[in-house]
Protein backbone atom coordinates (compact mmCIF):
# COMPACT_ATOMS: atom_id res chain seq x y z
CA UNK A 1 0.00 0.00 0.00
CA UNK A 2 1.97 3.49 -1.01
CA UNK A 3 -0.53 5.73 1.03
CA UNK A 4 -1.27 9.45 -0.95
CA UNK A 5 -2.21 11.71 1.69
CA UNK A 6 -4.21 14.06 -0.85
CA UNK A 7 -6.71 11.05 -0.75
CA UNK A 8 -6.74 10.65 2.62
CA UNK A 9 -6.50 14.50 3.88
CA UNK A 10 -9.70 14.28 2.14
CA UNK A 11 -11.14 11.73 4.22
CA UNK A 12 -10.20 13.25 7.67
CA UNK A 13 -12.69 16.25 6.40
CA UNK A 14 -15.63 13.93 6.75
CA UNK A 15 -18.03 13.62 10.02
CA UNK A 16 -16.69 11.59 12.75
CA UNK A 17 -16.92 8.16 13.22
CA UNK A 18 -20.81 6.81 13.87
CA UNK A 19 -21.34 2.99 14.54
CA UNK A 20 -22.70 1.37 11.81
CA UNK A 21 -24.40 -1.11 14.20
CA UNK A 22 -27.67 -1.85 15.47
CA UNK A 23 -28.84 -4.85 18.15
CA UNK A 24 -28.78 -7.88 16.73
CA UNK A 25 -29.57 -12.20 17.46
CA UNK A 26 -26.59 -13.98 15.86
CA UNK A 27 -27.70 -17.37 14.15
CA UNK A 28 -25.67 -19.83 16.27
CA UNK A 29 -25.13 -23.15 14.65
CA UNK A 30 -26.94 -26.36 15.81
CA UNK A 31 -25.54 -28.46 18.21
CA UNK A 32 -24.40 -31.49 16.40
CA UNK A 33 -23.65 -34.89 18.07
CA UNK A 34 -20.16 -35.15 19.27
CA UNK A 35 -17.98 -37.63 18.41
CA UNK A 36 -15.09 -39.13 20.37
CA UNK A 37 -11.48 -38.73 19.37
CA UNK A 38 -9.24 -40.94 20.83
CA UNK A 39 -6.95 -39.15 23.50
CA UNK A 40 -3.79 -37.62 22.00
CA UNK A 41 -5.04 -36.98 18.17
CA UNK A 42 -3.58 -33.99 17.39
CA UNK A 43 -2.74 -34.27 13.72
CA UNK A 44 -6.53 -32.69 12.26
CA UNK A 45 -6.96 -35.50 9.49
CA UNK A 46 -7.66 -38.06 12.14
CA UNK A 47 -10.42 -35.10 13.69
CA UNK A 48 -11.03 -34.62 9.55
CA UNK A 49 -12.30 -38.51 9.13
CA UNK A 50 -15.31 -37.65 12.16
CA UNK A 51 -15.97 -34.20 10.80
CA UNK A 52 -14.79 -33.84 7.37
CA UNK A 53 -16.38 -30.25 6.53
CA UNK A 54 -14.90 -28.64 9.39
CA UNK A 55 -11.41 -30.21 8.02
CA UNK A 56 -12.17 -29.34 4.57
CA UNK A 57 -13.03 -25.33 5.63
CA UNK A 58 -9.32 -25.85 7.98
CA UNK A 59 -7.10 -26.85 4.82
CA UNK A 60 -8.89 -24.16 2.46
CA UNK A 61 -6.51 -21.54 5.27
CA UNK A 62 -4.22 -22.31 2.88
CA UNK A 63 -5.18 -21.40 -0.13
CA UNK A 64 -4.68 -17.64 -1.59
CA UNK A 65 -8.20 -15.34 -1.26
CA UNK A 66 -9.13 -13.54 -3.95
CA UNK A 67 -7.36 -10.00 -4.73
CA UNK A 68 -8.78 -6.98 -4.12
CA UNK A 69 -11.52 -7.44 -1.51
CA UNK A 70 -9.38 -5.97 1.75
CA UNK A 71 -7.89 -2.87 1.62
CA UNK A 72 -5.04 -2.59 3.82
CA UNK A 73 -4.82 -6.31 4.80
CA UNK A 74 -3.53 -7.79 1.91
CA UNK A 75 -2.24 -11.22 3.73
CA UNK A 76 -2.39 -14.07 1.17
CA UNK A 77 -4.71 -12.53 -1.27
CA UNK A 78 -1.57 -11.37 -2.78
CA UNK A 79 0.30 -14.53 -3.28
CA UNK A 80 2.20 -14.11 -0.21
CA UNK A 81 2.70 -11.99 3.15
CA UNK A 82 3.84 -8.29 2.07
CA UNK A 83 6.16 -6.09 4.50
CA UNK A 84 4.87 -3.78 6.89
CA UNK A 85 8.32 -2.58 6.53
CA UNK A 86 7.58 -1.52 3.22
CA UNK A 87 4.60 -0.21 3.76
CA UNK A 88 5.30 1.66 6.99
CA UNK A 89 8.65 2.63 6.24
CA UNK A 90 8.47 4.77 10.00
CA UNK A 91 8.38 1.06 11.49
CA UNK A 92 11.76 0.16 10.35
CA UNK A 93 13.41 3.29 12.33
CA UNK A 94 11.22 2.69 15.50
CA UNK A 95 11.55 -1.51 15.41
CA UNK A 96 15.96 -1.02 14.02
CA UNK A 97 17.42 -3.21 16.79
CA UNK A 98 14.87 -5.54 16.85
CA UNK A 99 13.82 -8.55 14.79
CA UNK A 100 10.79 -6.78 14.00
CA UNK A 101 13.00 -4.21 12.13
CA UNK A 102 14.92 -6.73 9.61
CA UNK A 103 11.08 -8.36 9.00
CA UNK A 104 7.93 -7.42 9.14
CA UNK A 105 5.49 -9.66 7.37
CA UNK A 106 1.57 -9.49 6.98
CA UNK A 107 1.13 -13.32 8.03
CA UNK A 108 -0.86 -15.38 5.97
CA UNK A 109 -3.84 -18.18 6.99
CA UNK A 110 -3.63 -20.35 9.90
CA UNK A 111 -2.15 -23.48 8.15
CA UNK A 112 1.52 -22.03 7.59
CA UNK A 113 1.47 -20.60 11.27
CA UNK A 114 4.99 -22.83 11.45
CA UNK A 115 6.37 -22.10 8.04
CA UNK A 116 6.02 -18.31 8.61
CA UNK A 117 8.16 -18.42 11.32
CA UNK A 118 10.87 -20.78 9.32
CA UNK A 119 11.31 -18.71 6.34
CA UNK A 120 11.85 -14.86 8.22
CA UNK A 121 15.17 -13.48 9.01
CA UNK A 122 16.98 -15.73 12.26
CA UNK A 123 16.43 -12.39 13.91
CA UNK A 124 13.14 -13.50 14.98
CA UNK A 125 12.96 -16.58 16.18
CA UNK A 126 15.79 -15.43 18.85
CA UNK A 127 13.42 -15.32 21.61
CA UNK A 128 13.49 -19.48 21.56
CA UNK A 129 10.87 -21.77 22.03
CA UNK A 130 8.66 -18.96 23.51
CA UNK A 131 7.76 -18.26 19.71
CA UNK A 132 5.74 -21.59 19.01
CA UNK A 133 3.63 -21.13 21.65
CA UNK A 134 0.79 -19.69 20.01
CA UNK A 135 2.03 -21.26 16.96
CA UNK A 136 2.07 -25.56 17.29
CA UNK A 137 -0.90 -27.15 18.66
CA UNK A 138 1.72 -29.47 20.78
CA UNK A 139 2.81 -25.96 22.95
CA UNK A 140 0.82 -27.07 25.85
CA UNK A 141 2.48 -30.76 25.85
CA UNK A 142 6.12 -28.93 25.41
CA UNK A 143 5.79 -26.40 28.10
CA UNK A 144 4.35 -29.30 30.65
CA UNK A 145 7.17 -31.32 29.83
CA UNK A 146 10.12 -28.97 29.63
CA UNK A 147 9.54 -26.34 31.73
CA UNK A 148 11.53 -23.31 31.83
CA UNK A 149 13.71 -25.00 28.99
CA UNK A 150 10.46 -24.63 26.87
CA UNK A 151 10.60 -20.73 27.01
CA UNK A 152 14.67 -20.95 26.90
CA UNK A 153 16.09 -23.23 24.30
CA UNK A 154 16.63 -22.34 21.22
CA UNK A 155 13.54 -22.33 18.48
CA UNK A 156 14.90 -25.13 16.41
CA UNK A 157 15.61 -27.07 19.07
CA UNK A 158 12.54 -27.17 20.85
CA UNK A 159 10.51 -27.38 17.42
CA UNK A 160 12.33 -30.67 16.86
CA UNK A 161 11.09 -32.29 19.61
CA UNK A 162 7.61 -32.33 17.58
CA UNK A 163 6.90 -35.41 15.78
CA UNK A 164 9.01 -34.88 12.13
CA UNK A 165 5.76 -35.17 10.11
CA UNK A 166 3.83 -32.54 12.38
CA UNK A 167 6.92 -30.08 12.75
CA UNK A 168 4.91 -27.27 10.53
CA UNK A 169 1.28 -28.27 11.30
CA UNK A 170 -0.05 -24.44 12.52
CA UNK A 171 -3.21 -24.51 14.47
CA UNK A 172 -5.56 -27.76 14.81
CA UNK A 173 -8.28 -28.78 15.97
CA UNK A 174 -7.60 -29.75 19.46
CA UNK A 175 -6.16 -25.93 20.14
CA UNK A 176 -9.99 -25.21 20.48
CA UNK A 177 -11.98 -28.24 20.97
CA UNK A 178 -12.18 -31.02 23.62
CA UNK A 179 -11.31 -34.36 21.43
CA UNK A 180 -14.48 -35.80 23.66
CA UNK A 181 -17.32 -34.09 23.57
CA UNK A 182 -16.21 -31.22 21.39
CA UNK A 183 -16.98 -28.11 23.84
CA UNK A 184 -14.46 -24.98 23.20
CA UNK A 185 -11.89 -25.38 25.75
CA UNK A 186 -8.62 -23.02 26.89
CA UNK A 187 -5.97 -25.20 25.83
CA UNK A 188 -3.23 -22.72 27.17
CA UNK A 189 -4.02 -22.33 30.53
CA UNK A 190 -0.45 -21.58 31.35
CA UNK A 191 -0.57 -18.46 29.11
CA UNK A 192 -4.49 -17.53 29.02
CA UNK A 193 -5.28 -19.19 31.83
CA UNK A 194 -3.25 -17.03 33.60
CA UNK A 195 -4.15 -14.01 32.51
CA UNK A 196 -7.58 -14.58 33.08
CA UNK A 197 -6.71 -15.64 36.99
CA UNK A 198 -4.74 -12.45 37.09
CA UNK A 199 -8.27 -9.94 36.36
CA UNK A 200 -9.73 -12.14 38.95
CA UNK A 201 -11.62 -13.86 36.25
CA UNK A 202 -13.70 -16.80 37.55
CA UNK A 203 -13.04 -19.53 34.74
CA UNK A 204 -15.50 -22.52 35.95
CA UNK A 205 -18.62 -19.42 35.07
CA UNK A 206 -17.46 -18.95 31.90
CA UNK A 207 -20.48 -19.13 29.31
CA UNK A 208 -20.28 -20.54 25.82
CA UNK A 209 -21.09 -17.46 24.41
CA UNK A 210 -17.60 -16.11 26.31
CA UNK A 211 -15.38 -19.23 24.91
CA UNK A 212 -16.19 -18.17 21.59
CA UNK A 213 -14.45 -15.28 22.36
CA UNK A 214 -11.39 -16.94 24.08
CA UNK A 215 -10.37 -19.62 22.08
CA UNK A 216 -9.55 -17.02 19.84
CA UNK A 217 -8.02 -14.99 22.73
CA UNK A 218 -5.64 -17.87 23.21
CA UNK A 219 -3.74 -16.67 20.28
CA UNK A 220 -4.98 -12.85 18.99
CA UNK A 221 -3.46 -11.01 22.09
CA UNK A 222 -0.37 -9.00 23.20
CA UNK A 223 2.14 -10.57 25.22
CA UNK A 224 5.67 -10.15 26.72
CA UNK A 225 7.86 -12.76 26.45
CA UNK A 226 9.80 -12.11 29.95
CA UNK A 227 13.97 -12.20 29.88
CA UNK A 228 16.23 -13.15 32.74
CA UNK A 229 19.00 -10.83 33.31
CA UNK A 230 21.33 -12.64 30.83
CA UNK A 231 18.25 -12.16 27.70
CA UNK A 232 16.83 -15.80 27.89
CA UNK A 233 13.48 -16.56 27.88
CA UNK A 234 11.41 -17.00 30.98
CA UNK A 235 7.86 -17.20 30.28
CA UNK A 236 5.51 -15.51 27.66
CA UNK A 237 2.76 -13.35 29.71
CA UNK A 238 0.04 -11.46 29.02
CA UNK A 239 0.09 -8.27 30.58
CA UNK A 240 -3.14 -7.78 31.89
CA UNK A 241 -2.52 -6.94 35.19
CA UNK A 242 -5.03 -4.06 36.69
CA UNK A 243 -7.63 -5.00 34.05
CA UNK A 244 -11.06 -6.68 33.47
CA UNK A 245 -12.73 -9.00 31.55
CA UNK A 246 -14.15 -5.96 28.66
CA UNK A 247 -12.50 -3.35 30.17
CA UNK A 248 -8.25 -3.97 28.99
CA UNK A 249 -7.17 -1.04 28.54
CA UNK A 250 -3.95 0.23 26.61
CA UNK A 251 -2.84 2.61 29.88
CA UNK A 252 -3.08 -0.64 31.78
CA UNK A 253 -1.36 -3.14 29.47
CA UNK A 254 1.77 0.04 29.30
CA UNK A 255 1.67 -0.02 33.34
CA UNK A 256 2.31 -3.49 33.44
CA UNK A 257 4.73 -3.57 30.70
CA UNK A 258 6.60 -0.80 32.21
CA UNK A 259 6.43 -2.20 35.66
CA UNK A 260 9.30 -5.18 34.99
CA UNK A 261 12.55 -4.86 34.00
CA UNK A 262 11.82 -8.76 32.90
CA UNK A 263 9.45 -7.36 30.44
CA UNK A 264 12.30 -5.73 28.46
CA UNK A 265 12.58 -7.42 25.25
CA UNK A 266 14.82 -6.04 23.04
CA UNK A 267 17.03 -2.32 22.42
CA UNK A 268 15.96 0.17 20.57
CA UNK A 269 18.90 1.45 18.08
CA UNK A 270 17.72 4.37 17.47
CA UNK A 271 16.85 5.82 20.99
CA UNK A 272 18.98 3.09 23.17
CA UNK A 273 15.93 2.35 25.57
CA UNK A 274 15.09 -0.93 26.13
CA UNK A 275 12.15 -1.86 25.48
CA UNK A 276 9.14 -3.93 25.78
CA UNK A 277 6.85 -5.01 22.56
CA UNK A 278 3.04 -5.10 22.04
CA UNK A 279 1.24 -7.93 19.18
CA UNK A 280 -1.57 -8.02 17.52
CA UNK A 281 -4.10 -7.12 20.48
CA UNK A 282 -7.16 -8.31 18.51
CA UNK A 283 -9.03 -9.08 21.89
CA UNK A 284 -8.18 -6.36 23.88
CA UNK A 285 -9.00 -3.67 21.37
CA UNK A 286 -12.44 -5.34 20.57
CA UNK A 287 -13.68 -6.25 23.73
CA UNK A 288 -12.99 -2.92 25.53
CA UNK A 289 -16.67 -1.89 25.04
CA UNK A 290 -16.41 -2.01 21.00
CA UNK A 291 -20.14 -2.03 19.69
CA UNK A 292 -20.06 -5.52 18.51
CA UNK A 293 -18.59 -7.02 21.74
CA UNK A 294 -21.25 -4.54 23.72
CA UNK A 295 -23.95 -6.50 21.46
CA UNK A 296 -23.23 -9.73 22.39
CA UNK A 297 -21.57 -10.38 19.42
CA UNK A 298 -18.21 -12.79 19.63
CA UNK A 299 -15.06 -13.29 17.24
CA UNK A 300 -16.31 -16.87 15.85
CA UNK A 301 -19.83 -14.66 15.14
CA UNK A 302 -17.81 -12.70 12.46
CA UNK A 303 -14.94 -15.08 11.41
CA UNK A 304 -16.48 -18.40 11.57
CA UNK A 305 -20.15 -17.61 10.39
CA UNK A 306 -22.42 -20.45 9.84
CA UNK A 307 -22.46 -21.72 6.56
CA UNK A 308 -24.06 -24.73 4.07
CA UNK A 309 -21.47 -27.43 3.34
CA UNK A 310 -22.96 -30.58 1.76
CA UNK A 311 -26.35 -29.90 2.86
CA UNK A 312 -24.83 -29.47 6.75
CA UNK A 313 -24.78 -25.91 8.88
CA UNK A 314 -21.62 -25.76 10.21
CA UNK A 315 -19.03 -23.08 11.41
CA UNK A 316 -16.73 -22.06 8.39
CA UNK A 317 -13.45 -22.85 9.86
CA UNK A 318 -11.95 -21.11 6.66
CA UNK A 319 -11.34 -18.45 9.10
CA UNK A 320 -10.68 -14.91 7.58
CA UNK A 321 -11.15 -11.19 7.51
CA UNK A 322 -15.36 -10.89 6.80
CA UNK A 323 -14.34 -8.97 3.86
CA UNK A 324 -12.30 -11.46 1.94
CA UNK A 325 -15.96 -13.87 2.24
CA UNK A 326 -18.32 -11.51 0.74
CA UNK A 327 -18.92 -10.14 4.58
CA UNK A 328 -21.52 -13.44 4.76
CA UNK A 329 -21.04 -13.21 8.58
CA UNK A 330 -22.50 -9.44 8.40
CA UNK A 331 -25.36 -10.26 7.23
CA UNK A 332 -26.67 -11.85 10.82
CA UNK A 333 -27.53 -8.43 11.72
CA UNK A 334 -27.44 -5.91 9.20
CA UNK A 335 -29.59 -5.27 6.24
CA UNK A 336 -27.62 -3.17 4.03
CA UNK A 337 -26.11 -4.32 1.11
CA UNK A 338 -22.41 -6.09 1.12
CA UNK A 339 -21.16 -3.03 -0.92
CA UNK A 340 -22.63 -0.32 1.31
CA UNK A 341 -20.93 -2.05 4.22
CA UNK A 342 -17.79 -2.41 2.97
CA UNK A 343 -17.58 1.30 2.06
CA UNK A 344 -18.25 1.99 5.56
CA UNK A 345 -15.55 0.03 6.79
CA UNK A 346 -13.17 1.40 4.09
CA UNK A 347 -14.25 4.65 5.79
CA UNK A 348 -13.78 3.29 9.30
CA UNK A 349 -10.21 2.39 8.14
CA UNK A 350 -8.92 5.26 6.03
CA UNK A 351 -9.81 7.27 9.42
CA UNK A 352 -7.30 5.19 11.45
CA UNK A 353 -5.01 4.99 8.92
CA UNK A 354 -4.61 9.22 8.80
CA UNK A 355 -4.35 9.54 12.84
CA UNK A 356 -2.18 6.28 12.51
CA UNK A 357 0.36 7.56 10.03
CA UNK A 358 0.43 11.00 11.37
CA UNK A 359 1.18 9.78 15.33
CA UNK A 360 4.08 7.02 13.77
CA UNK A 361 5.94 9.72 11.89
CA UNK A 362 5.46 12.01 14.89
CA UNK A 363 7.03 9.12 17.11
CA UNK A 364 9.39 8.45 14.48
CA UNK A 365 10.63 12.22 14.74
CA UNK A 366 11.02 12.01 18.38
CA UNK A 367 13.31 9.23 18.37
CA UNK A 368 15.46 10.76 15.93
CA UNK A 369 15.20 13.69 18.52
CA UNK A 370 16.30 11.50 21.16
CA UNK A 371 19.22 10.59 19.22
CA UNK A 372 20.36 13.68 18.15
CA UNK A 373 20.36 14.58 22.26
CA UNK A 374 22.39 11.52 22.69
CA UNK A 375 25.31 12.52 20.26
CA UNK A 376 24.96 15.92 21.55
CA UNK A 377 25.59 14.45 25.38
CA UNK A 378 28.36 12.35 24.42
CA UNK A 379 29.73 15.35 22.46
CA UNK A 380 30.50 16.77 25.80
CA UNK A 381 27.00 19.01 26.00
CA UNK A 382 25.26 19.32 29.06
CA UNK A 383 21.89 17.27 28.97
CA UNK A 384 18.62 18.81 31.08
CA UNK A 385 18.38 15.12 32.57
CA UNK A 386 15.27 15.63 34.25
CA UNK A 387 13.54 17.16 31.27
CA UNK A 388 15.10 14.14 29.12
CA UNK A 389 13.25 11.79 31.74
CA UNK A 390 10.38 13.68 30.94
CA UNK A 391 10.74 13.46 27.29
CA UNK A 392 11.00 10.06 26.99
CA UNK A 393 8.23 8.90 29.23
CA UNK A 394 6.13 10.93 26.64
CA UNK A 395 7.69 9.39 23.83
CA UNK A 396 6.91 5.27 25.85
CA UNK A 397 3.54 6.45 25.88
CA UNK A 398 3.20 7.46 22.29
CA UNK A 399 5.50 4.82 20.91
CA UNK A 400 3.17 1.69 22.64
CA UNK A 401 0.01 3.12 21.52
CA UNK A 402 1.40 3.85 17.79
CA UNK A 403 2.79 -0.40 17.73
CA UNK A 404 -0.79 -1.45 19.71
CA UNK A 405 -2.77 0.29 16.64
CA UNK A 406 0.06 -1.20 14.21
CA UNK A 407 -0.30 -4.38 15.23
CA UNK A 408 -4.29 -4.68 15.71
CA UNK A 409 -5.53 -6.65 12.86
CA UNK A 410 -8.40 -4.80 11.78
CA UNK A 411 -6.94 -1.32 11.28
CA UNK A 412 -9.36 0.58 13.66
CA UNK A 413 -12.45 -1.58 12.98
CA UNK A 414 -12.53 -3.36 15.91
CA UNK A 415 -13.54 -0.95 17.66
CA UNK A 416 -13.39 2.98 16.24
CA UNK A 417 -13.79 5.10 18.93
CA UNK A 418 -11.18 3.46 21.09
CA UNK A 419 -8.93 3.40 18.28
CA UNK A 420 -9.35 7.01 17.96
CA UNK A 421 -8.08 8.16 21.29
CA UNK A 422 -5.38 5.65 21.61
CA UNK A 423 -3.89 7.35 18.27
CA UNK A 424 -5.15 10.99 19.39
CA UNK A 425 -3.45 10.38 22.74
CA UNK A 426 -0.47 8.92 20.74
CA UNK A 427 -0.16 12.56 18.50
CA UNK A 428 -0.41 14.64 22.13
CA UNK A 429 2.20 12.29 23.83
CA UNK A 430 4.64 12.55 20.59
CA UNK A 431 3.91 16.50 20.48
CA UNK A 432 4.90 16.56 24.27
CA UNK A 433 8.07 14.10 23.99
CA UNK A 434 8.83 16.65 20.78
CA UNK A 435 8.81 19.95 22.80
CA UNK A 436 10.59 19.07 25.36
CA UNK A 437 13.32 17.06 23.61
CA UNK A 438 13.54 20.67 21.49
CA UNK A 439 13.86 22.56 24.50
CA UNK A 440 16.53 20.78 26.36
CA UNK A 441 18.96 20.44 22.76
CA UNK A 442 18.36 24.08 22.36
CA UNK A 443 19.18 24.50 26.32
CA UNK A 444 22.50 22.42 25.02
CA UNK A 445 23.48 24.93 22.00
CA UNK A 446 22.21 22.43 19.43
CA UNK A 447 21.05 23.94 16.89
CA UNK A 448 17.65 21.40 15.53
CA UNK A 449 16.21 22.11 12.34
CA UNK A 450 12.57 22.48 12.02
CA UNK A 451 11.76 19.70 10.04
CA UNK A 452 13.64 16.49 10.69
CA UNK A 453 15.19 14.33 8.45
CA UNK A 454 14.12 10.98 9.47
CA UNK A 455 16.84 8.82 7.34
CA UNK A 456 14.16 6.27 6.78
CA UNK A 457 15.83 4.90 3.07
CA UNK A 458 19.11 3.86 5.98
CA UNK A 459 16.91 2.02 8.02
CA UNK A 460 14.73 0.09 5.17
CA UNK A 461 17.78 -0.60 2.89
CA UNK A 462 19.48 -2.11 6.11
CA UNK A 463 17.80 -5.14 7.50
CA UNK A 464 20.74 -7.85 7.51
CA UNK A 465 19.95 -10.88 4.80
CA UNK A 466 16.38 -9.27 4.02
CA UNK A 467 17.72 -5.91 2.69
CA UNK A 468 14.56 -4.21 0.66
CA UNK A 469 15.64 -2.03 -1.95
CA UNK A 470 13.28 0.73 -0.74
CA UNK A 471 14.64 4.20 -3.31
CA UNK A 472 15.02 7.78 -1.09
CA UNK A 473 12.88 9.28 -3.49
CA UNK A 474 10.60 6.61 -2.83
CA UNK A 475 10.22 7.29 0.63
CA UNK A 476 6.78 8.08 2.27
CA UNK A 477 7.08 12.19 3.82
CA UNK A 478 6.38 12.54 7.31
CA UNK A 479 3.20 14.95 7.16
CA UNK A 480 3.62 18.90 7.74
CA UNK A 481 4.08 19.44 11.62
Amino acid sequence: MKVKYAKLCAVVAMAAVTAIWSGCTQNKVEPMKATEIPDGSVDPAEWGKVYPEQFKLWKATSEQSPAGLSKYKKGSDVGGHPDKLDEYPFLALLYNGWGFGSEYHEPRGHYYMIQDQLEVDPGRVKAGGSCLTCKTPYAPMLAKEMGRAYFADPYKDVLAKLPKDQRTLGVACIDCHDNRTMALKISRGFTLGKALDAMGADKSKLTKQDMRNLVCAQCHVTYSVTKDKEMHSTDVVFPWHGSKVGNITIENIIKDLKSSPANGEWVQSVTGFKLAFIRHPEYELFSNGSPHWMNGVTCADCHMPQITVDGKKVSDHHIMSPLKNGLVACAACHEEKPEVLRAKIFDIQDRTMIVYLRAGYATATDAKLFEMANKAEKSGAKIDKALYAQAREDYEQAFYRVIFIGAENSTGFHNPKETMRVLTDASMYAANADAKLRMLLAQAGVNVPEKIDLELSKYTNNRGSKKLMFKPEHEIKSPTR
